[in-house]
C-alpha cells in the first residue's frame, strides 16, 4: 500500500500488543501504541518520531480514557485504518477457585473494555474517516471456542468476547467497509504465559490427573506443551489486515486449529445424536 496505515493497538506493553507494535513500525505504518504504564513503551519513543508513533495511556477499564485516546488519534492523524483490540489478562484457577472480585475484573478487561474499543471503533471508522471503513482485529483466544479446564472465568471472558463481537460483525452496514476479525491464537510464547501457574487453586482439587492441574502443569512449560512463535503469529496478524475479505475468525497454531476442530465434531455429533429431541416441539396446529 502506498500511504502508510495508521494503527491503534492496545495492550502494547508486552506480548502480541508490543510486538505488533513493533510490526507496524518495521513496516512504515503508523502506530499509536496504549499501554496503562506508557514508560514501558519510552524505548520506542526514542527509536521513533512523533510522526510516526504516538504512545498513549490507556486502562480499558476506563470508558473515558477509550474515548479519550480516539480523540487523540483523530486530532494528531486525522484518521484511522487498523485497531489491534488486544488488551487483556488471564489468571489460573479452578471456577470453585477464583475469587469473584478477580473474575469481574477479568471481565472489566477482557470484555467490557475490549467490548468499548470495539464499539469505539466503528464508530471512528464510519463517522471520522473519509472515506468511512477501517479494520477492528479482536484478539481472542482458542479457549473462546473451547473452554480450558483451570481457566474457567478467562475462557468466559473470551466467549463472551466472541459472541459480541460476532453479533457486531452482523448489525453492521456493508456500505460502512467496516471488517472485523476474531483471532484465536493457540499457545504462544509470551511473559502472561509464563505468569499463567501464580493464579488460584482449590484444596478439593490436588489430584495430579485432574485437567486443572495437568493444564496448570504445562500451561508455562515450553517442554510440556508447544509454544509457538508469537513474532511469526504477529505476522500472519498483519497479513490479515491486508485481506480484502477477510474471515470472521482467525484459529492461530496448530492447536487453536486442532481445538476448533474437535469443538466443531463435538457439536455436531451431539446435534445429530440428539435431533430426534427437539421433532414435536411445534405448537399443535
Amino acid at each position: 500500500m502506498s500511504n502508510p496505515r495508521v494503527w491503534l493497538v492496545t495492550g502494547a506493553s508486552s506480548g502480541f500488543g508490543r510486538l505488533m507494535s513493533e510490526l507496524v513500525l518495521s513496516k512504515g505504518d503508523i502506530a499509536v501504541a496504549t499501554a496503562r504504564k506508557p514508560e514501558t513503551l519510552d524505548d520506542l519513543k526514542i527509536k521513533y518520531s512523533p510522526s510516526k508513533l504516538l504512545v498513549l495511556k490507556l486502562d480499558v477499564t476506563h470508558a473515558q480514557e477509550i474515548k479519550d485516546a480516539f480523540t487523540g488519534i483523530q486530532e494528531t492523524f486525522g484518521r484511522l485504518d487498523v485497531v489491534f483490540n488486544n488488551a487483556g489478562y488471564s489468571t489460573m484457577g479452578e471456577v470453585e477457585a477464583t475469587p469473584e472480585h478477580v473474575a469481574r475484573t477479568m471481565f472489566d478487561t477482557n470484555f467490557w473494555g475490549a467490548t468499548n474499543v470495539s464499539a469505539e471503533a466503528v464508530r471512528f471508522f464510519r463517522e471520522e474517516n473519509r472515506p468511512a471503513g477501517g479494520r477492528l482485529i479482536v484478539n481472542s483466544s482458542e479457549v473462546g471456542v473451547h473452554g480450558l479446564a483451570g481457566c474457567g472465568f478467562y475462557s468466559a471472558t473470551k466467549h463472551a468476547l466472541e459472541g459480541v463481537t460476532s453479533a457486531l460483525a452482523q448489525e453492521l452496514d456493508p456500505e460502512w467497509n467496516i471488517k472485523i476479525t476474531l483471532v484465536e491464537p493457540g499457545t504462544f510464547r509470551t511473559e502472561i504465559l509464563a505468569k499463567l501457574g501464580e493464579g488460584y487453586s482449590h484444596p478439593a482439587y490436588t489430584k495430579p490427573s485432574l485437567l486443572s492441574n495437568v493444564n496448570r502443569a504445562a500451561l508455562p512449560d515450553e517442554k510440556l506443551m508447544k509454544q509457538a512463535d508469537t513474532s511469526k503469529g504477529v505476522q500472519k496478524i498483519y497479513d490479515l489486515s491486508l485481506l480484502p475479505n477477510p474471515p470472521l475468525r482467525l484459529p492461530l497454531g496448530k492447536d487453536a486449529v486442532a481445538m476448533v476442530r474437535g469443538e466443531a465434531k463435538s457439536i455436531l455429533e451431539d446435534a445429530a445424536k440428539y435431533e430426534s429431541w427437539s421433532e414435536g416441539l411445534d405448537f399443535d396446529a
